[in-house]
């Protein structure tokens, strides 16, 4: 949709400094979000794809993802076959409640900054256990945990003219064997619960992240694989029913249910146990 209350449209380029960022900005990525409802306090965009970061790099450390990089670049990228958790940026990227239409414009950042408890890319980068470069508008940087990031529905750590410049994963968290659930109402609609463990093969750490189902991302982390008694207490302990999230796509006590059920059925896959019950979907 149109805004029609934008009054200028700026295009940084690389090198330069970016424009003082004034109430009534916005960085613009893809835009798939900022042109889908009316926003009419927004006066100025300010195109941050103008700035030409790399999509993605790979180097001895892991992935580097610039927060402009598209979805479909994201989707099209073959990681190097050592990473045992590569297979997991492709079904995350097809956990999207879009068609690839959008992937073409839709920007990796963008998903997360808007910060919706579904958003695959906040699925993804919370599993990994990234961590996120941001920009303030005085030019500082500073790194923070991808779990700490999205704070409740629609809602995240960034302050008045900061911006996500890139996500990191580590070639530790890559190593990683994985197991995902994810449940929605309909076959190609929002997520409602996703969940994805992680075993680490050298420490033997296990760790479940909790999202969609939740109004911001969860940790369940444990030394080993737990059992099935101990993930369960876990899950009442340290996911508090307030957390479960209300929406047209599900009630909080049908979330917390279904998180119940697929943990155990990750628990399981990763132990290589039957799972004692069938997931539903």
């Amino acid at each position: 949709m149109d805004q029609n209350t934008i009054q200028d449209y700026l295009e940084p380029r690389p090198g330069q400094p970016l424009p003082d960022f004034r109430p009534g900005d916005a960085w613009l990525g893809g835009g798939t979000f900022l042109f889908s409802t009316p926003l009419p306090q927004l006066k100025r965009f300010v195109d941050l794809t103008t700035l030409d970061w790399p999509s993605l790099i790979v180097d001895g450390d892991g992935l580097h993802i610039a927060a402009t990089c598209t979805v479909e670049q994201l989707h099209a990228f073959r990681p190097p076959e050592d990473w045992v958790a590569g297979p997991l940026l492709r079904q995350c990227v097809e956990a999207f409640l879009a068609s690839f239409k959008i992937w073409h414009t839709q920007t990796v950042g963008g998903n997360i900054c808007t910060s919706l408890p579904a958003g695959p890319m906040i699925t993804l980068t919370c599993a990994l256990e990234a961590t996120y470069e941001v920009w303030a508008a005085d030019g500082e940087k500073r790194r923070i945990p991808a779990i700490d990031f999205v704070t409740g529905d629609h809602q995240n750590i960034l302050g008045p003219g900061e911006l996500l410049r890139a996500i990191f994963v580590s070639r530790a968290a890559l190593a990683r064997r994985f197991a995902l659930r994810r449940f929605s109402l309909t076959q190609a609609g929002r997520s409602s619960v996703f969940l994805v463990g992680t075993v680490d093969d050298q420490t033997g750490e296990f760790l479940l992240t909790i999202s969609a189902a939740t109004v911001r991302p969860v940790h369940v982390r444990f030394a080993a694989l737990p059992d099935g008694a101990a993930l369960q207490d876990a899950l009442e302990e340290q996911v508090a029913d307030a957390l479960y999230f209300f929406d047209p796509n599900g009630r909080p006590d049908h979330r917390k249910h279904l998180t119940q059920v697929f943990a155990e059925d990750i628990r399981a896959e990763l132990a290589a146990e039957p799972t004692p019950f069938p997931a539903k979907r």
